[in-house]
């Protein structure tokens, strides 16, 4: 099975690409594209979205933010019953990279939220709210230097919101770990390498220089995580990223991935994404279409 690729409708000297469009319905396979994508819906409480591990059921609003080239995504009807919902998608192919001018200072925070959008980054209501009348008039604007102009201030404000969350996990959307703190990354990186491995607080605060339990309290402080609940959700990532492009049996995914126990990974597979790695294999398989 292979997701869709989606390719763009941008042309080699575009920036911007937006649709805005009403839909009595979702249709459209799991897939991915090389373009940049910010993905507005409205009136569309119900309706699941699935961005790489995560599957959510959202509200009238929502907003999301996908910057990552191998991250798979759909939108899809689920429970919705609105029969006028209102996509915007607006694709766009910028060089937004440490070495060009969003490397530089008035551009920072812009940088710094495309690099987190990697994992999907999903808007609260009230950045949504603080930048609706953009997003829902830039179709509207004719003059393409101005449309572009009018992005930028959506990227620009939506970079200055609180509130913000990544949906997929750093193992499935294969990310690199990032911290603002060099023990904290040293830490992430050895588990990414070991996690397959029986991994002990005592021997990852020695890593660090710390003992455990000033490690544990430094840990939580800066990943917002218990130690233990982090090693899972990388843990599940993998596992999850297998059960999409392996034909591996659950319970050698499993041990794969770390757990000991069978019973013990269906458990917090199940608690933590909703369904079991059996349901979450073929609700995959459901969303795709081999090409």
């Amino acid at each position: 099975m292979e997701v869709i690729h989606e390719i763009t409708p941008l042309g080699g000297r575009d920036v911007l690409y937006i649709a805005d469009r009403h839909k009595k319905e979702f249709n459209y396979p799991i897939h991915n594209h090389d373009v940049y994508e910010l993905n507005f819906v409205e009136n569309a409480k119900g309706v699941r979205r699935i961005v790489g591990d995560s599957s959510e059921v959202i509200d009238d609003y929502d907003l999301v933010l996908i910057t990552s080239p191998d991250l798979e995504h759909v939108w899809e009807q689920h429970e919705c019953t609105s029969s006028d919902v209102h996509e915007v998608t607006i694709q766009f192919d910028l060089d937004i990279s440490e070495d060009g001018i969003f490397g530089r200072n008035p551009f920072r925070s812009i940088l710094n939220m495309v690099q987190e959008a990697r994992k999907g980054l999903c808007f609260p209501m009230s950045a949504i709210m603080h930048v609706y009348p953009l997003i829902v008039g830039l179709s509207e604007i004719k003059d393409g230097f101005y449309a572009v102009m009018q992005f930028m201030t959506i990227l620009y404000e939506l970079s200055r919101q609180d509130g913000a969350r990544t949906l997929a996990t750093s193992s499935y959307a294969k990310v690199d770990v990032e911290s603002d703190s060099r023990r904290v990354l040293k830490v992430k990186n050895y588990i990414a390498a070991h996690y397959r491995d029986d991994l002990r607080l005592p021997e990852l605060a020695s890593l660090a220089g710390m003992s455990p339990s000033a490690f544990s309290r430094f840990f939580k402080l800066h990943t917002s995580r218990n130690l233990s609940e982090y090693i899972i959700d990388i843990r599940l990532g993998y596992a999850a990223r297998q059960l999409v492009d392996t034909a591996k049996s659950v319970s050698e995914i499993s041990f794969l991935c770390g757990f000991n126990n069978l019973s013990n990974f269906n458990r917090i597979f199940k608690k933590k994404k909703g369904c079991s790695p059996t349901e979450f294999r073929e609700n995959y398989r459901k969303t795709r279409i081999i090409v």
